[in-house]
């Protein structure tokens, strides 16, 4: 990710056709400590938004190929939660509320105005998730990764975090969902609210029901006193909802409720309690496929789903394995369970290559039973592959990995032609002969492709 000048009020990105209003709006904007970059088109706005992270982007409407609406789309698809301003001409003006309406955060009218320009970039910077927002540099601090994919996600998370948008984040169970919804509410204004979170999948229906919306004393057996629920405790602040697919459908149909109305009815009371929370769900299962199975409502998905983050599995980014194993004999060794401990080359070997199919949980009770049961202060390979199981060594070599790739690519090949090895062999780029050799070395027969 891309470091921001400590000196800077935050990254803005400039694009019109126009190369004079660019040099003027640059201009203005620097003079007031704000880092620019400005382009002439939207494509290649979209070019360098990853690399340059803008807090907020400028763009006139009128272009060509792709114009301002036209970009606003793509970065609201690709960057939810980026503001976005649009530049018109006063003919132009009812195509910009449009735009408003559409998710812009505003427009200017040319010729701008400076005072209205540096009035929009102030508001849009205030909840834009930019230095001037104040959030602190250690939101994410916990989310140990240099995977360039999870560093474009926390980017994302950032933006949106500025917002009061509804997440939903998807992932396999033990890949952090959590700690990404804690960094959210850190990164977010409500940051000084609580943050309270509850597994939907932890507890009975009618328990699971009075912990989110509370109970009145008498509402059922055994409730001898009234109790506040869950929306009313993270009240001004953050509430997710883990494994909100395993919601029962009857407490699904109050939470929309709650949702639509931001109100709350206790078990057995008569009475509504007005509520301010921001909602993040987070799910390991498919509602999509449980929508179309019935099983989970599908006015609520798009109620909860405004913003979608899918974080990765542990084996899609194994670059941070050895980054997450010396954080965590780090934190072990500070939490006073054992002195410092260290892994053997060939031991963190073992572990960068196994398979992780309980992610980063999985591992971490790896580091933690290795710490506890080695005798020497070097954890040693032989403890590890014990350890690991069935599960050691599962990462594919070079050259099997480069054999699985040709074999695929023959196949798809073979498929797209029918089995017709001439043609499949010019696609390929290849002589015939040649092409013979690939198929009898991978053991493919083109005549299993054949139509018939």
């Amino acid at each position: 990710m891309a470091s921001k000048n400590s000196t800077t009020k935050g990254r803005i990105l400039l694009v019109d056709d126009d190369p004079g209003l660019l040099r003027l709006l640059s201009i203005r904007l620097r003079a007031e400590e704000y880092d620019v970059e400005a382009v002439e088109s939207a494509e290649k706005a979209l070019a360098v938004v990853n690399r340059f992270q803008p807090d907020l982007v400028i763009t006139d409407l009128r272009m060509d190929k792709m114009d301002g609406i036209g970009l606003l789309k793509e970065l609201q698809s690709r960057s939810p939660g980026l503001r976005v301003v649009i530049v018109t001409a006063h003919g132009t003006i009812p195509d910009a509320v449009t735009a408003t309406q559409s998710g812009a955060f505003g427009f200017l009218t040319k010729p701008i105005d400076k005072d209205e320009l540096m009035s929009a970039v102030e508001r849009a910077m205030k909840i834009s998730g930019s230095p001037m927002a104040d959030v602190e540099d250690n939101w994410c601090e916990e989310i140990i990764t240099r995977n360039p994919k999870l560093k474009e996600i926390l980017a994302q998370a950032k933006m949106v975090a500025a917002t009061d948008a509804r997440v939903l984040i998807n992932g396999e169970s033990g890949t952090g969902k959590e700690l990404l919804a804690q960094a959210i509410h850190r990164a977010s204004p409500r940051r000084n609210k609580p943050f309270v979170a509850i597994n939907c999948s932890a507890m009975a229906e009618n328990l699971l029901e009075s912990e989110l919306f509370g109970h009145e004393k008498g509402a059922f057996t055994g409730a001898t006193r009234s109790h506040k629920g869950l929306f009313q405790s993270a009240e001004g602040g953050t509430l997710l909802l883990d494994e909100i697919g395993d919601m029962p459908m009857r407490l699904q149909v109050k939470l929309l409720r709650v949702l639509q109305e931001n109100q709350v009815r206790p078990v057995g009371s008569t009475e509504a309690i007005q509520v301010d929370v921001r909602i993040i769900s987070a799910t390991h299962r498919d509602l999509q496929d449980m929508m179309r199975e019935g099983r989970f409502r599908e006015d609520l998905y798009y109620r909860l789903n405004v913003v979608n983050i899918n974080l990765p599995e542990l084996d899609a980014r194994r670059e941070d394995i050895p980054l997450l194993v010396s954080h965590f004999l780090q934190q072990l060794a500070a939490d006073g369970d054992t002195d410092r401990k260290v892994y053997a080359p060939e031991a963190v070997e073992l572990l960068v290559t196994a398979e992780w199919p309980g992610n980063i949980r999985q591992l971490y009770n790896v580091v933690r039973q290795n710490v506890a049961l080695s005798r020497s202060p070097v954890i040693s390979g032989e403890l590890v592959q014990t350890s690991l199981g069935e599960h050691a060594g599962k990462l594919a070599s070079f050259s099997e990995a480069r054999d699985e790739f040709t074999r695929n690519y023959l196949s798809q090949i073979l498929q797209i032609t029918g089995g017709n090895v001439s043609q499949a062999a010019r696609l390929a780029k290849r002589n015939r002969t040649d092409f013979y050799k690939l198929l009898a070395r991978h053991e493919l027969n083109p005549d299993a492709f054949k139509v018939r």
